[in-house]
């Protein structure tokens, strides 16, 4: 079985929908990624995979399209992958399994997302979903057809667990706060290329604070609330039940690209190469999707189950903090190892682009074990319709 190394990668920035990249299709951006990343790591020319995560895109072999933009080559295939936001921890792990089986060298996996260019579908006219309007958001379960199911699954889990908005908004305010102090201190530009004209990540609010979060109003009413929480068998106790999820401790809706690449021992021996991290295990979980967050927590307790490995062991935990809650129920899980989470805060801060985060999360990993020390870390996301992926990552300096 061969081992299989990360030797870098980058992303663009993090637009907010109809911001920065509000005209730039994803397939473009993700194309100008992958173009910096052949410039930067001349193994890219070696690849003989590519492996892409988009969940709201225009369908198709989108990865195909993005690849053949980059003009990285007719001669290498594409697969896109679609596992929601899990899809680029998804393509990262397709790349890993390839190269460990030894039939790759080099493959090129993320992801990329557009939800400016989200496209309107239609179902037929002779589908029981058919509307005349259409639809963005896919049926994830048999359960609904919301285009809310990931915000009425968070708020479920919320109150499932006891977690307020007042717990919640906390959580939001220390994750703005550690991404800017990051920004400010140029923690991440090593993995980032500017694109199409942008200078920062979008979403990172300066002064996102108490008095902020509290003004944000909730995403549902009280009565919706009830409603989702009679639907998904959340017992409450007596008095009124009250929203807790914001637009604060809830994520935005992004635009993005991020890809690392992967090559096998061998080709890092034969070429000489130090590579950044080596890529140990990985992982994917189902959850019911009435409750589709804990899908990350999940994940990552099967990965460290898997590998025989304690949350003490670990130095670094990126988890994709696309809900406040997410992060509160690994504090009450493990609340001694709270500074080991998100170190330079998550996705609550710097946005979510759906098919992307898996890759950027996995490259912000590999700057905090490079510039903070320590040696293991884990990678773990949820995916619309109760699902989540995790991996495990050492920094290394050579093959061994």
């Amino acid at each position: 079985m061969e081992r299989v190394y990360m030797l870098g990668g980058l992303r663009s920035h993090i637009g907010v929908r109809n911001g920065i990249f509000r005209d730039v299709p994803a397939e473009r951006l993700a194309a100008g990624v992958l173009r910096a990343l052949r410039e930067r790591y001349p193994a890219v020319g070696d690849a003989t995979d590519f492996y892409a995560g988009n969940a709201v895109g225009t369908g198709g072999n989108i990865a195909r399209l993005a690849w053949l933009l980059g003009g990285l080559g007719e001669d290498v295939p594409a697969l896109t992958i679609d596992m929601q936001c899990a899809s680029a921890a998804a393509a990262v792990e397709f790349a890993l399994l390839k190269i460990r089986c030894g039939l790759a060298d080099v493959v090129v996996a993320g992801g990329f997302e557009s939800s400016s260019m989200q496209p309107l579908k239609h179902y037929a006219p002779h589908d029981p979903r058919y509307t005349p309007e259409g639809f963005k958001v896919s049926q994830f379960s048999p359960h609904t057809t919301s285009a809310k199911a990931m915000l009425e699954g968070a708020e479920r889990t919320a109150h499932l667990y006891g977690v307020g908005r007042a717990e919640l908004d906390a959580v939001a305010i220390d994750s703005h706060a550690r991404a800017k102090a990051a920004r400010d201190a140029g923690r991440l530009d090593e993995v980032i290329v500017p694109l199409f004209g942008s200078t920062k990540d979008e979403c990172i609010r300066d002064r996102m604070g108490e008095r902020l979060a509290s003004r944000m109003p909730t995403l549902f009413t009280a009565a919706e609330t009830e409603a989702l929480l009679r639907e998904g068998g959340v017992e409450t106790g007596p008095g009124p039940v009250e929203p807790v999820l914001t637009a604060a401790n809830a994520c935005l809706t992004n635009d993005g690209a991020s890809f690392v690449v992967l090559a096998s021992e061998r080709y890092c021996r034969n070429h000489g190469l130090r590579p950044a991290l080596e890529l140990l295990d990985a992982c994917e979980v189902g959850v019911t999707p009435l409750l589709c967050p804990t899908g990350t927590i999940a994940a990552g307790e099967k990965l460290l189950r898997q590998t025989g490995h304690s949350f003490a062991d670990i130095d670094f935990f990126e988890y994709n903090e696309a809900f406040a809650v997410i992060t509160a129920l690994f504090q009450r899980e493990q609340g001694s190892l709270r500074d080991r989470y998100c170190p330079w805060g998550g996705a609550l801060a710097y946005g979510h682009p759906f098919g992307t985060s898996g890759a950027t999360l996995l490259l912000h990993l590999w700057q905090e074990l490079k510039q903070l020390g320590g040696r293991l870390g884990v990678v773990s996301i949820a995916g619309a319709g109760g699902t989540g992926a995790a991996l495990l990552a050492a920094r290394t300096e050579v093959c061994r």
